[in-house]
């Protein structure tokens, strides 16, 4: 359980550097540069997801269990986790959809930790999806007061909003069939919708 308290020190301290002190942020920036602010941040962020991973997997098989959630809300969430792939590519392919929510990747997130939230009654799924649900909130809270920094992505295209939904369902399916088993280490159960 240490690793995946690290991880999630690391990964959401320095995601929430800009939510804390923008002009700390920006002060930085000045001191050392930009790419440099960019490779540390991004350092720091591949660290800390790596320990959430990793952490998460090893404390889950022995977790204290909390709750147990009703087996219907496994449906409710699979149903939830459909737009989580196309909303978090069109932050980066971005169309109509980035466009009307404003901030797909924040919602993405929301949706995601919330969803696990309700399928999974252990402390680490809570410590995990609860600290991802509470950051997403109050990133998407602070932006009503501060402007976002521009994401890099592809040129808008009316046609952007097919690709990230096409990828996004198609990574979706992927996830499901192999990807939750190897890089968490937790198989899903097949879940028809």
């Amino acid at each position: 359980m240490g690793w995946l308290i690290v991880g999630l020190i690391l990964f959401f301290g320095i995601h929430t550097v800009s939510i804390i002190s923008d002009p700390w942020r920006d002060s930085m920036v000045d001191k050392i540069g930009l790419i440099a602010w960019k490779g540390i941040y991004a350092f720091i962020s591949v660290i800390g997801l790596y320990l959430m991973i990793r952490g998460y997997a090893a404390a889950h098989q022995n977790a204290l269990t909390l709750y147990q959630p009703a087996p219907w809300l496994k449906h409710v969430a699979m149903t939830l986790q459909l737009p989580v792939f196309p909303l978090l590519l069109a932050a980066y392919i971005r169309g109509r959809i980035a466009t009307t929510v404003k901030h797909p990747m924040l919602l993405a997130t929301i949706l995601w930790s919330a969803s696990h939230l309700l399928i999974n009654g252990q402390l680490t799924g809570l410590l995990l999806f609860g600290t991802c649900l509470t950051w997403a909130i109050i990133d998407l809270y602070s932006l009503c007061g501060r402007s976002q920094r521009p994401l890099p992505g592809a040129p808008a295209s009316r046609f952007n909003d097919v690709i990230a939904v096409f990828l996004g369902l198609a990574l979706h399916y992927g996830m499901i069939i192999w990807g939750h088993a190897a890089i968490v280490g937790v198989p899903l159960k097949s879940v028809a919708l």
